[in-house]
């Protein structure tokens, strides 16, 4: 039976990849989707990453000078020396140094830092902030070495930096993270567990449409091949296409977007493909019970995408009300998306998502035995 049923398997994961919709909808639309949603929701510039900003420093500017991009790497700044206009004007964040800075301040002369910022919004207002905490954190060092020093120089403000610190801060986790996941950390994800539905709701459901329809069923019945190997082939082969499927959105995420799978990739793994294994048998039922491809077709359309607005894969569904959040753990999308979330964005252990694949799984055999007695020949 098993032999028989993965040379079914292996002919049907074959026939599928002759149609150039299933290379479409497995491999390119995933992408676009990770890119526009990724992009639209966060993108490469989301808050995990540290923001850059160019520094304009005219060539009087002096040791404090140097000092002040150092109090900004400081401020979590990525600082690039802008040598000319042009070079500084490509950047969002922009800060001009004045000439004479350093000479000027030691003289108790005012000067003036200019921040220049594309944009406006909480984050500008943040840069503002961090901004100034380093310019007002090199005067109170200058004000110290001051006190000490009639003339400092750079020497005297390395060694006042490396003095150490009476007052120090200890920062340690509070718990798990509790701000949503954005960008490509949901995208990712949540169209990978989108499209995963899609294909298996579409492809899967039609070709088994298609196979009764022109008679290929009833041409496996005629073949001395048991009734539970043709089942079993037909959902070897849509598993293999979800596992296919996640499995290249997993590589792209990390490889192109730069999503992080977290420490603990076995149990995503295991739980991802509960999940497909779920979402292929749900398709073979839509293919039993579907008497055209354009049922099958509307009907895993319509579910698809229903079950992944539910679900969360187009939006975190932690910033949705609480009653959202309970009805997507009736959907299968929901529950493969916060586990996902679990994992990957929220730092929980294996022992969290327990409950996720004994559900998944439990579901996946119960629709499994569903597309068993429901499928037929003609």
């Amino acid at each position: 039976m098993l032999r028989d049923a993965f040379f079914l398997a292996r002919k049907d994961v074959a026939h599928m990849f002759r149609a150039r919709e299933t290379w479409m909808w497995t491999f390119i639309m995933p992408v676009l989707f990770f890119f526009f949603f990724g992009t639209v929701s966060g993108g490469f510039g989301r808050p995990a990453e540290r923001p850059t900003i160019a520094v304009s420093v005219p060539p009087d500017a002096g040791f404090l000078a140097d000092h002040l991009l150092r109090r900004l790497e400081e401020r979590d700044y990525r600082v690039v020396r802008a040598r000319s206009p042009e070079e500084l004007a490509r950047y969002r964040r922009r800060l001009a140094i004045p000439a004479g800075f350093t000479a000027a301040a030691l003289a108790g002369k005012p000067v003036k830092v200019s921040l220049t910022r594309t944009g406006g919004g909480l984050d500008a207002s943040y840069d503002q902030v961090r901004v100034s905490r380093a310019v007002y954190t090199v005067l109170a060092d200058l004000m110290v070495v001051s006190k000490e020093h009639d003339s400092p120089g750079a020497a005297e403000f390395a060694q006042w930096a490396a003095q150490p610190r009476s007052l120090t801060l200890e920062v340690t986790s509070a718990g798990e993270r509790r701000k949503p996941p954005t960008g490509f950390e949901q995208a990712v994800p949540g169209s990978m567990v989108m499209f995963t539905l899609f294909v298996l709701f579409t492809t899967g459901g039609i070709l088994l449409t298609i196979e009764r329809r022109q008679g290929l069923l009833r041409r496996l019945a005629s073949a001395p091949i048991s009734r539970g190997a043709v089942v079993l082939g037909k959902w070897g082969a849509r598993m293999t296409l979800g596992v296919i499927q996640i499995g290249f959105a997993m590589l792209v995420g990390s490889a192109l977007f730069r999503v992080n799978w977290g420490p603990h990739l076995p149990a995503l793994l295991l739980v991802l493909l509960a999940y497909a294994g779920l979402a292929a048998s749900l398709g073979m039922v839509l293919g039993n019970l579907g008497r055209t491809e354009g049922q099958v077709v509307a009907l895993g359309v319509i579910s698809a995408n229903v079950m992944a607005a539910l679900g969360g894969c187009w939006w975190p569904i932690e910033i949705t009300p609480e009653w959202v959040q309970k009805l997507a753990l009736a959907v299968p999308s929901g529950w493969a998306m916060d586990a996902v979330h679990k994992l990957v964005s929220f730092g929980a252990g294996p022992a969290a998502v327990l409950p996720h694949l004994i559900v998944l799984s439990a579901a996946a055999l119960a629709a499994g035995w569903a597309a068993a007695r429901t499928f037929r020949f003609q």
